[in-house]
């Protein structure tokens, strides 16, 4: 059986491209990190792939707003392949600085702005899943670190409702294992009714502020200690992946099956 093949976006500051491609592969894909200019000058077709995973980072720095400039050389260069892409009903993941990167594009409904308290947040969260998604099968919660400064997710009215209607709110922040432990308020950024993450085109294309890339490994957790010998002292296995590696899974699944 052929990997599946992934392309992780790349440049101009994007800086998690490693991580997510780690993630895929750890998954069981062929994953590839490539170069913006390299897809826009036609060295790389995005035909070639089943999923399209656009990472964190900080993309031009957000000078011009979180996401907005690297949305616009997707807009300007690579909207006809993308809607292509889509239309064809493969995957997109959009995660921290690619969620923005999808708003942008108009890929994902809603905006991320400047968090509530108006400075960057690096801490870990806690998340209940909501949406039906390909990118959520078998997972009913998860934890993950955030590192932004414009996570804020904000919609109007009518987007709210139509993202309920489609069941497209994908994630919401809860007050679980992460924000008690580390005595946290669980929404992390004031995002608007607690929403972590969204979805559109029937759940294929997914974008979400915390990073799965980042806890991949139950060691990942801070208090994975207390994991570890709370099931030693009651003799449970003691799990090496968390729920964030189950994300990538479930996009590589999708296309296995």
């Amino acid at each position: 059986m052929k990997k599946v093949k992934v392309l992780v976006f790349s440049g101009y500051g994007l800086n998690c491209e490693e991580e997510a491609r780690y993630g895929f592969e750890l998954a069981g894909a062929d994953a590839e990190i490539v170069h913006i200019n390299d897809i826009i000058d036609g060295k790389v077709k995005l035909e070639k792939y089943q999923i399209l995973a656009f990472p964190g980072g900080f993309a031009y720095g957000d000078d011009t707003g979180s996401g907005k400039a690297y949305a616009n050389r997707v807009k300007n260069h690579l909207a006809k392949p993308l809607q292509k892409f889509i239309k064809e009903k493969k995957l997109i993941l959009g995660i921290c600085n690619g969620f923005q990167i999808l708003t942008q594009i108009g890929l994902l409904p809603g905006a991320l702005t400047f968090n509530e308290s108006n400075r960057y947040s690096d801490r870990w969260v806690d998340m209940e899943v909501e949406g039906t998604s390909p990118w959520l099968n078998g997972i009913k919660k998860l934890s993950a670190p955030i590192g932004h400064g414009e996570g804020r997710y904000v919609a109007d009215a009518d987007t709210l409702l139509n993202l309920k209607k489609k069941n497209e709110v994908a994630l919401r922040y809860v007050k679980g294992e992460m924000a008690t432990y580390q005595d946290l308020p669980a929404n992390p950024n004031g995002a608007t009714e607690n929403i972590a993450g969204v979805l559109s085109h029937e759940g294929r294309v997914f974008g979400l502020m915390p990073h799965p890339d980042r806890a991949l490994f139950t060691t990942n957790l801070p208090h994975w200690p207390i994991l570890k010998e709370s099931a030693k002292r009651s003799g449970e296995a003691f799990p090496e992946y968390s729920a964030g590696l189950q994300i990538f899974k479930n996009g590589v699944e999708y296309f296995n099956n």
